[in-house]
């Protein structure tokens, strides 16, 4: 009878189960094409760490534990799919893969440190209890892809790293899913701590933030966590979206904004949407968070989609990819980054594990789920972002009450667009734009395809959004 009981990597399996040596003989094999595909420098870093966990027989699942939970947060985001793929390949009965932290692995925290370089001169930098881990490797302004969509952010984001005084502080960076925002601020931290090594950079996510402030409240140590953060020089928070309506969380954020800014040491705020658009955030802080400057990423264009395949395919250069399949990638992926990014990694992954050229048929079917998802993607909340952008009026005032020409206008054409380009039902638009009703929707979309015929600067404005919209 084969056991259901998990075991170790390096414990014997079950009768018809993968014995231990041939499963560290496959890890081995598929550590070497890791090395082999992602650079010396990313494996040493983040995958040389992974150990063989349990093994359960029954699932077909294994476990593989890292050190740290950043570390398996980090695997798991950035080669979950591909370790799935080649273990798949490598034992057939592995069906799943779980990533975490090992037993023995050490606590990690929230907080990520930079600490300075060692000198023989000088006593190591003083932690106050913050655990030292470093910011991802890849993400640095030398390999972010610039375009129109995000050239300010990242004009921004470098002079705040490099200058010896800025204009502007905070400096908030908003924009959609995969835009770049986590790049650009793990590259703010990088550079920063090249120009002053002895700076104190801390980045966390608000997320983290307010786990650590509830922690530090039911612990009595609020005075430490404070002095942490606000003796920082470079404070990075990302996804702030997430503290909306935590009003005891707000409360110190808003005091810890006031501190980092009035004491002259930088700041750096990242979310899904402007400030003015944030819902369940105290004013006062979204009127710090205005206060300096506000740089926005839109969505990729062709150009610079093109742009990041040929920068990704740069890091792979065993992966021969033809220029019609670059053009069809970033014809087809016009979601985010990210999913381009994770495209590009499963073709090279299946090319090597089936030995087949890489062409448009190969890449339909490997991407099949993501082409699928990627053509449907556009959404009445993406139509608004766009509209209220080209107009340059408040995405609020898309479900706002006002009548005014200059908001009602727009909200027409968001509604036309929405009915246009999405499959989404009349009422459910209407609901969508501030529970109207849906013969306010059909009013809409008759009355801009009256003046579509009529203005052709309007009908030159949807022509455009369209376009945009589509990718």
């Amino acid at each position: 009878m084969v056991s259901n009981k998990p075991i170790r990597g390096d414990a014997y399996a079950a009768p018809g189960q993968p014995s231990p040596d041939p499963l560290q003989a496959a890890w081995e094999s598929i550590r070497a094409g890791l090395r082999r595909d992602c650079g010396a420098r990313t494996f040493d870093g983040w995958l040389r760490p992974i150990a063989l966990g349990n093994y359960d027989l029954e699932h077909g699942t294994l476990r593989l534990e890292l050190p740290s939970q950043f570390m398996a947060e980090w695997v798991q985001t950035h080669f979950a799919e591909r370790l799935a793929l080649a273990w798949r390949a490598a034992v057939p009965t592995i069906r799943h893969i779980v990533i975490g932290v090992g037993a023995a692995a050490p606590k990690t925290a929230a907080v990520v440190e930079i600490p300075a370089p060692p000198a023989e001169e000088e006593p190591a930098v003083e932690k106050d209890g913050l655990y030292a881990v470093a910011l991802e490797p890849r993400y640095r302004f030398d390999n972010f892809v610039i375009g129109k969509a995000n050239e300010v952010a990242f004009n921004a984001a470098r002079t705040l790293a490099t200058a010896e005084n800025v204009a502007f502080n905070p400096l908030f960076l908003h924009g959609g899913t995969g835009r770049g925002k986590t790049h650009l601020l793990h590259a703010i931290g990088h550079e920063f701590h090249r120009q002053r090594p002895r700076a104190k950079i801390i980045y966390m996510s608000a997320e983290k933030f307010m786990v650590e402030f509830v922690a530090a409240l039911r612990a009595n140590e609020t005075i430490q966590f404070k002095q942490q953060l606000r003796s920082a020089d470079l404070l990075m928070i990302d996804d702030v979206q997430f503290i909306a309506g935590k009003e005891s969380t707000q409360e110190e954020f808003f005091h810890t904004m006031n501190e980092i800014i009035s004491a002259g040491r930088r700041l750096v705020i990242s979310s899904d949407r402007a400030p003015q658009d944030l819902d369940g955030i105290e004013p006062r802080i979204l009127s710090r968070l205005s206060w300096g400057l506000v740089a926005d990423i839109n969505q990729a264009d062709l150009e610079l989609r093109l742009n990041i395949i040929l920068k990704k395919l740069e890091a792979l250069p065993d992966v021969q990819v033809p220029e019609d399949v670059v053009m069809f990638l970033a014809k087809r992926i016009n979601s985010n980054v990210r999913e381009l990014e994770g495209a590009l990694n499963r073709i090279a992954a299946y090319a090597a594990m089936t030995n087949r050229a890489i062409d448009v048929d190969f890449v339909t079917e490997v991407l099949a789920s993501t082409l699928r998802a990627n053509q449907r993607r556009i959404s009445i909340d993406e139509i608004q972002t766009r509209v209220s952008e080209h107009y340059r009026i408040r995405k609020a005032e898309m479900t706002s009450a006002r009548r005014a020409r200059e908001v009602a206008r727009p909200r027409q054409v968001a509604m036309y667009l929405s009915k246009q380009l999405t499959p989404r039902s009349l009422p459910e638009i209407g609901r969508r734009f501030g529970g109207r009703d849906h013969t306010t929707v059909i009013h809409a979309v008759r009355q801009i395809e009256k003046l579509r015929a009529q203005d052709p600067e309007l009908d030159s404005d949807i022509r455009l959004l369209v376009r945009q919209l589509e990718g």
